[in-house]
């Protein structure tokens, strides 16, 4: 396991609650889903549709349950952007 900070923006940051936490897990996927508990259907629909950067690093299309979470990292979800 891993402890590091997740940081949430827009829409994200909305349905968490809180603009950052602590997580503590050793893949991507533990954290989304440790961060997701008691959260409930919108914060679980907003992330689904994120996009991740592990230490400013783009997740892309991998699984998260493939990308290891470093210790003192940091997890940026953002989600989908409106623009043109």
């Amino acid at each position: 396991m891993a402890k590091g900070t997740m940081r949430y923006w827009a829409a994200a940051k909305a349905a968490a609650g809180t603009h950052e936490e602590p997580y503590d897990a050793a893949t991507l996927a533990d954290a989304v889903a440790a961060a997701g508990e008691g959260r409930g259907d919108e914060f679980a629909r907003v992330v689904g549709r994120s996009s991740f950067l592990v230490d400013g690093d783009p997740v892309g299309t991998r699984p998260h349950a493939s990308v290891a979470l470093p210790e003192g990292g940091v997890v940026e979800v953002l989600p989908p952007f409106a623009g043109g």
